[in-house]
């Protein structure tokens, strides 16, 4: 432990900084480093947290309130290949005009898809209506690359 003079001219001479850590204490703790690098190690260090994160991709599913068979099918092939990619997947039933009386059709439709993609993924909010729309938010069972 120096006093904070000593420690200043042990930091000129050796050509350093010196870099109060901590002054909620008396006496304070420094560190003589080089400051530049050390910003330049903890920029590095936030880049590579960064980079380990995973990012949350969040695919749409569009249907009708009456959509037909074939149209059902390929969509859901669609959304069991993003589920199956590790995408979270938002489906909605979009009404047009008067078609809101279908309110009933579009909440069997989006648990049906529930119901033939629980093997790949679960479901994270029912059928919600929201002004036009009916969305239901899926995730997928396991995190796969």
């Amino acid at each position: 432990m120096y006093p904070l003079a000593k420690a200043l001219d042990i930091a000129k001479s050796q050509e350093l900084d010196l870099v109060v850590i901590s002054d909620k204490q008396e006496p304070y703790i420094a560190r003589v480093l080089d400051y530049k690098k050390f910003l330049y190690e903890q920029k590095k260090k936030q880049k590579e947290l960064k980079a380990k994160q995973v990012k949350v991709v969040v695919k749409e599913i569009r249907f009708g309130p009456q959509t037909d068979e074939h149209d059902y099918e390929f969509k859901k092939k669609h959304a069991e290949k993003f589920l199956e990619e590790g995408s979270k997947l938002k489906t909605y039933v979009f009404f047009k005009g008067r078609s809101i009386v279908f309110k009933d059709q579009g909440e069997i439709l989006l648990l049906r898809l529930a119901q033939d993609l629980e093997h790949v993924g679960k479901v994270d909010q029912l059928p919600k209506l929201e002004g036009k729309r009916m969305i239901m938010m899926m995730s997928p069972k396991k995190a796969t690359k």
